[in-house]
């Protein structure tokens, strides 16, 4: 009896160690979710047992004893870093636990396009849900102390791009990177500029080239247009542009200009005042700070829209005065 008791035992012991040789083969090698993403995230102080239950709460197949047995195997007990993770269909535990050690979080995306005010960037960040938000009813100018910047106005001064970023990132921390990119890149077209242009500091190119961006979306128009404006500079004539009219307007601007405000003194009237205004009025990508630093060597001082999205140049007041009556008063 006592010998059919320890076989019975033994075949038992046989029994639950093949079964659990199997299953530990199952948890290692088979894919916890199929046919499907899900996002998990781990944050400070989660323990293995509180990120094992995340996973199984997201419906994934894990056992939360193998997925420690695992984590043990894959030296990842003390090596997993919090944030945000995108889980997608076919991973297996160990590929899942190798991203939480490589801290391979997901990536959000922000964009702010060419041509955007500092108030229209500053509403994309509040409506983003994914970043920490610090700077609601901040003032100007406190912003512009986090950057360290004496600038007057943040106006113009955050790079038009793509930004990738992780969740919780502060909006400050991704101003700073839209900041620090156009210092760089400012710096880096003021140093192969053009010599001789009309600008004492890269700032003024900044400002110029804001107009540009605003004038017109064809690249190819961008230095002819920096041209005219460049030339008006140099023989002393009023920019007369009206993107900046427009700025200065603010929120009284409701789709159209109107002689008074082309003879109300703001200092982003251009009609009124000589010379660039105090500060940037949009973000100038790239392609026209090249411009306004590489500008067209033309003798035209004139353009007028045609109504397709480009321009027509003049260089004279009277040939401008009839490219006027042709395409914005449509006289033949």
């Amino acid at each position: 009896m006592k010998n059919r008791i320890i076989g019975l035992i033994l075949l038992i012991l046989m029994f639950v160690g093949g079964w659990m040789c199997i299953d530990y083969q199952n948890a290692f090698h088979s894919p916890a979710l199929v046919n499907k993403t899900v996002y998990i995230e781990i944050e400070k102080g989660d323990s293995l047992d509180l990120i094992s239950d995340k996973l199984v709460a997201q419906k994934l197949s894990v056992k939360p004893f193998w997925f420690k047995v695992i984590a043990f195997q894959e030296n990842a007990l003390k090596k997993i870093k919090t944030g945000e993770y995108e889980l997608t269909s076919g991973l297996t535990i160990p590929q899942i636990l190798a991203l939480f050690v490589q801290g391979k979080t997901k990536q959000h995306i922000i964009t702010f396009p060419e041509g955007w005010s500092f108030k229209e960037i500053l509403h994309e960040i509040e409506q983003d849900p994914n970043l920490e938000h610090t700077l609601n009813g901040v003032d100007f100018g406190s912003i512009m102390a986090k950057f360290k910047s004496d600038m007057p106005s943040p106006e113009g001064l955050f790079f038009p791009d793509t930004y990738f970023f992780e969740k919780h990132t502060s909006d400050v921390s991704l101003l700073k990177r839209a900041y620090d990119r156009m210092q760089q890149v400012l710096q880096q077209e003021w140093h192969n500029k053009t010599e001789g242009l009309p600008f004492k500091t890269p700032y003024e190119a900044l400002i110029l080239a804001s107009i540009v961006e605003k004038e017109t979306a064809a690249v190819t128009e961008r230095p002819v247009i920096a041209g005219v404006f460049i030339r008006r500079l140099e023989q002393n004539m009023l920019l007369q542009t009206d993107p900046t009219v427009i700025y200065g307007m603010g929120e009284s601007y409701q789709g159209d200009i109107k002689s008074k405000d082309l003879t109300t003194t703001t200092p982003y009237n251009t009609y009124v005042i000589s010379g660039l205004p105090p500060t940037p009025i949009a973000m100038p990508g790239r392609d026209a700070l090249y411009a306004v630093l590489h500008p067209d060597k033309g003798d035209s001082l004139y353009f007028v829209a045609r109504g397709d999205g480009t321009h027509v140049f003049s260089a004279t007041l009277k040939d401008h005065i009839t490219a006027v009556d042709k395409f914005q008063r449509n006289k033949k």
